[in-house]
């Protein structure tokens, strides 16, 4: 490996690792109020909606709500599963069985 690899590999490590570990290190130092620590709670859930919801509804720009939407079918199925469980095992594996299931069923 040559210098220029490494030296790479180490600044995309401190450009990745540096905004990550800063803000953690930060907080640790101060004391969040309630408001903002329930407010906080919310941002994973928001931001894999964010990240989902397109995936599941919109093909080729449109809106696609049809029963041959294989993403919208699984994901009815993966959404009971996640509300009941309230983990996150449960609903990766119906999500990925039903995702299997209904590309075998759906051409």
């Amino acid at each position: 490996m040559g210098t220029k690899f490494i030296i790479s590999v180490i600044g995309m490590f401190l450009v990745t690792y540096i905004p990550r570990f800063m803000p953690v290190y930060g907080l640790t130092k101060i004391e969040l109020p309630q408001a903002v620590k329930s407010f906080l709670e919310y941002v994973p859930v928001a931001v894999l909606s964010a990240l989902l919801f397109p995936v599941i509804f919109i093909k080729d720009g449109r809106l696609f709500l049809a029963l041959s939407n294989i993403y919208l079918l699984s994901a009815i199925p993966t959404f009971i599963a996640a509300y009941f469980t309230r983990k996150l095992f449960t609903p990766v594996v119906v999500g990925i069985v039903s995702y299997v299931i209904l590309s075998f069923i759906i051409k």
